[in-house]
């Protein structure tokens, strides 16, 4: 405390040295202190005359470095995304529900993404534009456009917007979208722990007094890390992810994460942290995995996600309680690896190249598989290695029939194959695989197994299709869902 205000009291005094009446100050007197007071000119060096050209070429160059040359290589194609939602209004309490009507309202929300094609296509987080009614990209330099939705996979929290005409009036709309400056991608499989890392993105949205993305910098902490969601609400994975210190903040969420050369090498995605910010604990999806999802989106507009039909286990767990080995518990039959010759009870060493330590690595590998390229797996039967090649399938649950039923669900019947690639515990039931606003309202969700209609158990989509239409204008009904392993209900009318 005593140093603190000895330092105050002391610029104190030094400005009222120096700050007086004008007709009282003596200037002989006065010169010396605005001498002190005199900034040196670090470009021109301490004598301009004595400073040759190449000294003061190369003080400049020195502060260009390499992630400044980074962030400029790759700055102009980060963009904030502007989503704007409909949100239903639901009341707070007993006095709203009497006197607030029910009805909807607008919500606004921000996340940051970068263009990856010069006729406008955007890469960004799933979770960013989830829900949007309305989408809205604002360029680094100002620039507006409205944009749509291409694709998302929640999967990999991954989506795909693409930039289609200005916002303003009808003359700017029909000028149509110019090139746009698209970021240089590289190669996330040739990380080095350590090397540089730079995050850009709009970590404060329009807060700030412009729209040029904030840079922050540090090291690649780790790669291959596995995160499982926090909750009920979050959804999918995040396998075989890129770990930064470099501060990634809510609205960098789909920003770019870049090397040193100025490519980038990640999608930047979440953080765990205790405080809501940036605690050095930010993660990046690859972006070899997400140049993959993009052109599954752009050729078929979604993710074909690869089938092997094995089911892995925790093997031995050491003296930490960790996961040392998998083991294989279940292999589905007629299953690409039943077919390859997969046994329940082996050792899964390796897949793809990949070390196996846990099911979670597994799972990673599983989501970079590609459906009908060969998959390498090394496993140990008994003490004797052997190396298996497995060709992929689309998920059973993909190529399975849809029945519909009402307006309202997607169903399709559960198989053993299903099954296996759910983790279901009955052996029959009918399997949502897309609904409407209104049936996620009452509670159901995608992957929820309907078993049980009122009394009536049931075994096919076609019989709970048939049920929920018998049922109309019935009176109440009850669905028995099985979810995660855990048996619920909801009750419903429909209307005749």
């Amino acid at each position: 405390m005593r140093r603190g205000s000895t330092l105050f009291i002391a610029l104190t005094l030094a400005a009222s040295t120096l700050v007086g009446c004008r007709g009282e100050v003596d200037e002989d007197a006065a010169a010396p202190a605005r001498a002190a007071l005199q900034f040196p000119d670090v470009r021109r060096g301490v004598d301009r005359d004595a400073a040759p050209d190449d000294v003061q070429d190369a003080l400049d160059a020195s502060r260009r470095t390499a992630i400044v040359r980074a962030s400029e290589r790759v700055a102009p194609s980060v963009v904030s995304v502007n989503v704007v939602r409909r949100q239903r209004v639901r009341p707070r309490s007993l006095w709203e529900s009497f006197f607030v009507p029910p009805g909807e309202r607008e919500v606004a929300g921000i996340g940051s993404g970068f263009i990856i094609r010069e006729d406008g296509l955007v890469l960004t987080n799933e979770h960013v534009v989830r829900g949007a009614d309305r989408l809205v990209v604002t360029l680094s330099d100002g620039r507006q456009f409205e944009a749509e939705l291409v694709g998302t996979d929640e999967m990999s929290d991954l989506a795909v917007v693409r930039i289609t005409a200005p916002v303003g009036n009808g003359e700017a709309k029909a000028s149509g979208v110019p090139p746009l400056p698209a970021a240089p991608l590289g190669d996330s499989d040739d990380l080095m722990i350590g090397e540089w890392a730079v995050a850009l993105g709009n970590p404060l949205g329009f807060m700030l007094s412009n729209t040029e993305p904030t840079v922050t910098v540090g090291v690649i902490s780790g790669v291959g890390r596995n995160i499982l969601p926090g909750g009920e609400d979050e959804r999918g994975y995040y396998l075989d992810m890129i770990q930064t210190d470099a501060a990634i903040n809510p609205g960098n969420s789909g920003g770019p994460l870049v090397n040193a050369l100025g490519e980038v090498i990640g999608v930047n995605s979440s953080i765990i942290s205790r405080s809501g910010g940036s605690e050095g604990l930010g993660f990046a999806i690859p972006i070899n995995r997400a140049r993959r999802i993009v052109f599954d989106l752009l050729d078929d507009g979604q993710v074909r996600r690869a089938w092997v039909g094995l089911e892995p286990e925790a093997g031995d767990m050491g003296r930490l309680g960790r996961s040392t080995e998998v083991r294989i518990a279940q292999v589905a039959s007629g299953s690409p690896a039943d077919e390859a010759g997969v046994r329940p009870g082996w050792i899964l060493r390796s897949a793809g190249g990949k070390k196996i330590r846990s099911p979670l690595d597994w799972e990673s590998v599983l989501l970079d598989a590609s459906v009908g390229e060969p998959l390498e797996l090394v496993l140990d039967e008994g003490g004797r290695e052997r190396t298996i090649r497995i060709i992929p399938q689309d998920l059973p649950s993909v190529t399975a029939e849809r029945i519909q039923a009402l307006a309202d669900f997607e169903l399709i019947t559960l198989t053993p194959a299903i099954r296996a690639e759910r983790g279901i515990l009955n052996e029959q039931g009918a399997l949502i695989v897309s609904l409407s606003d209104v049936a996620r309202q009452i509670g159901l969700r995608e992957g929820d197994l309907v078993v049980q209609i009122n009394r009536v158990p049931v075994r096919t989509a076609e019989e709970a299709a048939r049920l929920l239409q018998q049922m109309s204008g019935q009176g109440q009904v009850r669905v028995f869902f099985e979810r995660r392993g855990r048996l619920g209900s909801v009750y419903f009318y429909i209307n005749g």
